[in-house]
């Protein structure tokens, strides 16, 4: 059974409510440069040479001490948690268009977001749990079913941040982002134009992530499991083959901890060892070691 739809907001109470929140207590994920001397990018400064390819790397195995950290620990906060897990986990960035059953389009950037297999192709996006109100994102998906998937690419970071903006329901993203919609096949929500790899996709399940939570008067977040229904990549980026997208065109980058993002600058291949070459290699020890297992 689909949960109940949430009422809508309207300008004016957004507005309030903004200002109620602003006046109150501060958003504890607002984020703010790390170094005073930090510049807004341009789009000019976003341009760089493309990822070069090295040798495989000498292992170099680094130790020293830890420190545990239970997430559960009285007095730590749910914002301690988001620092460390986003400042510690790279993510690709999913640029998400969706639109809602009365024809409102959405646009809006997520991190919490990964492929998970590809037979068939199925991406999971997260939603971390708000107090006020659903995702738009969420909602249109929980309402239609259906999505784009566009990821994110040096040459639209700006546009892509533009969208982040906490805007009423009734408003859409596209208008601020200057982005160009493109006509989709499999579903209603348009692609990104700009973007070189993009999915269609149709909603299996959103699946609430409560273990406890509601208990205890919290929010809680979902994830929507999706399922790939068309890819559409941008042809100077695909290979001779058709079955696989180059980098150097692609470009893509990782989100980290608070505003700061990655580059792929560099890249190197590592050969998956295999079971039978390696026990074929009688220098390698490999069967001494299974023996001796």
């Amino acid at each position: 059974m689909r949960p109940p739809h949430p009422s809508r907001n309207t300008y004016a109470s957004v507005k309030r409510l903004n200002q109620a929140r602003l006046s109150s207590t501060k958003s504890p994920f607002e984020l703010k440069p790390k170094y005073a001397h930090f510049k807004k990018f341009k789009h000019h400064a976003l341009t760089s040479t493309p990822p070069s390819q090295s040798h495989t790397p000498k292992i170099q195995i680094q130790t020293g001490s830890h420190i545990e950290i239970d997430p559960y620990e009285d007095g730590r906060s749910m914002i301690a948690n988001y620092k460390l897990l986003v400042s510690g986990v790279p993510r690709p960035i999913s640029f998400v268009s969706t639109i809602s059953k009365d024809g409102i389009r959405n646009l809006a950037p997520f991190s919490y977001f990964q492929v998970v297999d590809h037979d068939p192709p199925i991406f999971v996006i997260g939603f971390s749990g708000r107090a006020d109100r659903p995702k738009d994102t969420m909602r249109n998906l929980v309402e239609t079913g259906e999505c784009v998937i566009n990821v994110v690419s040096e040459h639209m970071i700006e546009a892509v941040n533009a969208t982040s903006l906490d805007i009423p329901y009734e408003k859409s993203e596209w208008d601020l982002s200057g982005l160009e919609p493109a006509p989709s096949t499999t579903v209603k929500a348009d692609r990104v134009q700009e973007a070189v790899f993009s999915i269609e996709g149709k909603l299996l399940e959103m699946k609430d992530l409560d273990y406890g939570h509601a208990k205890l008067g919290k929010p809680f977040g979902s994830l929507a499991i999706i399922q790939a229904t068309r890819f559409w990549v941008r042809g100077d980026a695909l290979g001779e083959n058709g079955d696989e997208i180059d980098i150097s065109v692609m470009r893509p980058l990782v989100q980290l901890g608070g505003i700061q993002y990655g580059r792929v600058r560099e890249t190197f291949e590592l050969p998956r060892p295999s079971l039978a070459m390696q026990l074929a290699d009688k220098t390698s020890g490999l069967d001494r070691f299974l023996e001796d297992e």
